[in-house]
C-alpha cells in the first residue's frame, strides 16, 4: 500500500484524501486560468459563454475550448491575409474610383471609407446588377454566363455537388475546358464533404481537366489544420472579368440532398445579383485572394484591371454605385457587423432584414431596437421552420425583445427555407451577399457583402420583399407570449452556446 492510499489531510474539522486535494487544486487552477485566458480580446458575451461552459461543465468545456475555442486562422494563413491586403490596396489603386459620391445620402462616404479602411476595397461607378431570386433561374444564368466565357471562369462556393440539378453547371464547365478556357473553381472542404456524391464531384472536376481547390482543408496528414468550424461561406462566380454572379446561392440541389430535408419537403429560396462594371474587378479580387490562400499562386487571369479587357470609363454600362465588403477571421475587425451596424444607425426612414440565421450580438440587437425607437420601422424577414435546430431555437430567443421593441417579424412560410441574406435601407441602399446576421458570420465565417447605392436596385429588392410579405405570416407579440415553457427553456439554452466563439 502506498502513502496516497492512506494519507488524508484535515481541513476545517474535514478529512480529505490527497486525492482529492489534487483534484481539487486542479480544478481551481483551471478556473483561475480560464479567469485569466478565456475574455481575453473576445466578446463579453462570448467570453461569459465559454467560462459558463467551462464552470458548469468543467472536462467537457475544457475540451471544447481547446478544440474551437481559438477564433482565429492558423499564424500562416494570417501571415497570407497581410499578403492579401497589400495585394489588395495594389489592385485597387489602379481601378477606377467613382466620382459622383456626392450625389450620396450625406452618411454614406464615410460608410464607404470604413469600408475601404478594413477590406481594402473602394466604392465603385458606372455599374449594373440584375437581381434573381428564382433558383432554377439562378443556375441557369450561371451556366449561360459559363457558355460564353472565352478566357477564364472562376468559381468559389461554400457548398459544390454534382447532383440531377446540378449536372449542367459542370457540364457547362467541362465544355469551356474543351475550349481552351481556363477554369479554377474553390469549395470549402467540410461543407461540400459532407454533402452526398464528394468523391463524384472532385472526380468530374478532376477529369474534365478543371484546377480546383478545397478551402481550408482539414487534412492532419498534410499539417492542414485549423478550428474545424472557420469556413470560408462566400459564393461568387466570374467569368472573363466582365460578369459576376454574387449571393446567397450554393451549387447544389434545392434540397440539399439531405434525407431529412427531403422527408420534410424543405426547399431553399435564395437572392442572386448579376453584376456587370469596374465592381466585377473586384468581386474577382476576393477569388484570386482566396486562390493564393489555398495555393501560394497568384494568378493573373484578371489580376490586372487596366489589362486586356479592362472595363474603361466609356464602357461603365450603368450607374450603380457598389462597393466590396470582405469579412472573417483573417481581418482584424467583424468588417461585416460594422458596416451592418453603420447602415443601421444610419438610417433614416427604414429598414427591411432578410436573413436565415438571425442571433445578434448586443450591438446588432440595441442598433435594431434603437432604430425603432427613435421612429425608423424595422420589418424582418425569418423562415417559420428552421433546417439548423441550435441556430433556430437561438433566433427564437430574440423574438420577444424585437417584438416589445417593435420590430414587426414576418414568417416565411413552410416548407422554404428563406436562405437569402440582404436588406435595404430608406430608399438608396442596399446590401446582398453570403454573409448571416449571426455571430457565426461575424467572427468564424470568411464572406463577402455587396453594398449597392441606387435607387433603381433597392427599388427591384424592395418588390422581392413585398413578395416575401405577400406569403409571409406576420408574428405577433401576444402569440409569441402564448409559447410552451420546453420552447422558452430550449431557446434561452440554444442562444447561451450560439455565444462559444
Amino acid at each position: 500500500m502506498s502513502f496516497f492510499d492512506d494519507a488524508v489531510i484535515e481541513i476545517f474539522g474535514v478529512s480529505f484524501g490527497w486525492w482529492a486535494i489534487v483534484i481539487f487544486v486542479i480544478d481551481l487552477g483551471v478556473r483561475v486560468l480560464a479567469i485569466i485566458y478565456v475574455p481575453r480580446n473576445r466578446l463579453p458575451s462570448s467570453g461569459m459563454a465559454w467560462l459558463l461552459a467551462i464552470f458548469f461543465i468543467p472536462f467537457l468545456g475544457v475540451l471544447l475550448f481547446l478544440i474551437i475555442g481559438n477564433p482565429k486562422l492558423p499564424r500562416a494563413r494570417r501571415k497570407r491575409q497581410q499578403d492579401i491586403n497589400s495585394y489588395i490596396a495594389s489592385v485597387v489603386a489602379e481601378l477606377p474610383h467613382d466620382e459622383s459620391l456626392a450625389a450620396t445620402p450625406e452618411w454614406l462616404p464615410s460608410l464607404a471609407y470604413l469600408n475601404q479602411n478594413l477590406g481594402g476595397f473602394p466604392m465603385l461607378g458606372g455599374n449594373t446588377a440584375v437581381l434573381e431570386h428564382d433558383y432554377a433561374s439562378s443556375l441557369q444564368g450561371m451556366i449561360d454566363d459559363i457558355e460564353a466565357a472565352e478566357k477564364w471562369v472562376h468559381v468559389e462556393f461554400y457548398i459544390m455537388c454534382q447532383d440531377a440539378t446540378t449536372v449542367p453547371f459542370f457540364d457547362a464547365l467541362e465544355r469551356a475546358v474543351t475550349r481552351g478556357v481556363s477554369v479554377r473553381v474553390l469549395f470549402d472542404h467540410v461543407a461540400s464533404l459532407r454533402t452526398p456524391g464528394y468523391r463524384d464531384m472532385t472526380d468530374r472536376l478532376t477529369s474534365m481537366g478543371a484546377d480546383w481547390h478545397r478551402m481550408l482543408p482539414l487534412d492532419p496528414l498534410q499539417w492542414k489544420w485549423q478550428r474545424p468550424d472557420l469556413r470560408n461561406h462566400r459564393k461568387l462566380l466570374v467569368v472573363d472579368g466582365s460578369v459576376a454572379w454574387i449571393g446567397s446561392q450554393n451549387i447544389i440541389d434545392r434540397s440539399y440532398n439531405k434525407k431529412r430535408n427531403i422527408e420534410r419537403g424543405l426547399k431553399w429560396q435564395e437572392l442572386q445579383a448579376r453584376v456587370h462594371g469596374p465592381v466585377v474587378g473586384a468581386i474577382n479580387a476576393i477569388f484570386l485572394t482566396d486562390w493564393y490562400s489555398e495555393t501560394d499562386e497568384l494568378l493573373a487571369d484578371g489580376a490586372d484591371p487596366q489589362g486586356e479587357g479592362a472595363v474603361t470609363q466609356e464602357d461603365r454600362p450603368g450607374d450603380l454605385v457598389c462597393q466590396v465588403v470582405p469579412s472573417g477571421p483573417g481581418f482584424e475587425g467583424e468588417n461585416n457587423l460594422r458596416l451592418f451596424l453603420g447602415l443601421l444607425w444610419a438610417a433614416q426612414n427604414r429598414i427591411v432584414i432578410t436573413s436565415p440565421y438571425f442571433v445578434p450580438d448586443e450591438s446588432l440587437l440595441f442598433a435594431i431596437t434603437t432604430a425603432v425607437h427613435r421612429g425608423v420601422p424595422v420589418d424582418l424577414f425569418v423562415s417559420e421552420i428552421g433546417d439548423q435546430a441550435m441556430v433556430y431555437h437561438a433566433q427564437r430567443s430574440y423574438y420577444e425583445a424585437l417584438l416589445r421593441a417593435g420590430v414587426r417579424i414576418f414568417l416565411y412560410p413552410k416548407p422554404y427555407i428563406l436562405h437569402s441574406k440582404h436588406f435595404t435601407i430608406d430608399d438608396e441602399v442596399a446590401v446582398l451577399g453570403s454573409s448571416n446576421m449571426d455571430m457565426r458570420s461575424f467572427g468564424l465565417n470568411l464572406e463577402v457583402s455587396l453594398l449597392v447605392r441606387g435607387r433603381d436596385f433597392v427599388r427591384d429588392m424592395r418588390a422581392i420583399e413585398d413578395h416575401y410579405r405577400s406569403l409571409s405570416r406576420e408574428l405577433t407579440l401576444d402569440e409569441w407570449m402564448k409559447q410552451p415553457l420546453r420552447s422558452t427553456v430550449l431557446d434561452n439554452l440554444a442562444r447561451l452556446s450560439s455565444a462559444l466563439q
